[in-house]
């Protein structure tokens, strides 16, 4: 679904539901090549094992790219205590092993409450964090040591479901800048234990919806009809 504008050079907006492995460019990419769109971007990075709502903008509608960036967002996904990773997701092997026996449903929720509100949070060493002019993955693929300084973000709904533990199921509705690995690896940690994102899907930016969203071929497809390509 779009909103369209009267001629491509006004632009549109474009919500789009990313495909797993694909890159927030990757679909910026496909669509710039296939529909002939020459000025385009996207309003907020999704990580590639993550799916969900990715918005586009092109023509003069990039302009707005900032203001979307910066609302509220709403994500789901799973995490699986016992186990970390490096990445904090299944982007690199399994390093270390936790114990969860001790681990209760009201510990899980405890842990959650507390990271829940206005929290100083660490961005993940595999992250798009830039430091010496250097994306932070890039660093961190190298082997290299970072000094990761703590970023002030928005928690404003961190709800669990341990129903399938040691699975925990999630909903948090944040604040722009907030990494969903990193609330993951803290609660890991607030359990005395380690976790690891399994699944992540973006269901809202702002007042937009992942219901509303097209997938990339459809959408394709389509315009290449409209455009008579």
């Amino acid at each position: 679904m779009t909103e369209s504008a009267t001629t491509s050079e006004e632009g549109e907006v474009i919500l789009l539901n990313k495909p797993l492995t694909w890159t927030s460019f990757d679909a910026v990419n496909k669509i710039k090549k296939a529909c002939r769109i020459k000025k385009i971007g996207h309003a907020g990075t999704l990580d590639p094992l993550a799916t969900g709502l990715l918005i586009l903008c092109t023509g003069k509608k990039t302009k707005e790219i900032d203001t979307y960036q910066g609302a509220e967002k709403e994500y789901t996904g799973k995490l699986i205590l016992g186990k970390t990773t490096p990445s904090i997701d299944l982007e690199t092997a399994f390093d270390a092993d936790f114990p969860t026996d001790h681990i209760t449903p009201e510990m899980i929720q405890i842990a959650a409450q507390e990271l829940t509100g206005e929290i100083a949070q660490y961005p993940p060493i595999y992250s798009a964090v830039k430091m010496g002019g250097e994306r932070l993955y890039k660093k961190a693929r190298r082997g290299e040591a970072v000094e990761i300084k703590p970023r002030t973000v928005t928690i404003s709904v961190f709800e669990v479901d341990s129903t399938h533990f040691p699975e925990v199921s999630f909903r948090v509705v944040c604040s722009k800048g907030t990494y969903i690995r990193s609330l993951v690896r803290d609660l890991g940690m607030k359990v005395n234990s380690g976790a690891y994102l399994s699944e992540l899907c973006r269901t809202r930016i702002g007042r937009f919806w992942l219901k509303d969203a097209e997938e990339i071929e459809s959408f394709v497809k389509r315009k290449r009809e409209e455009l008579n390509l």
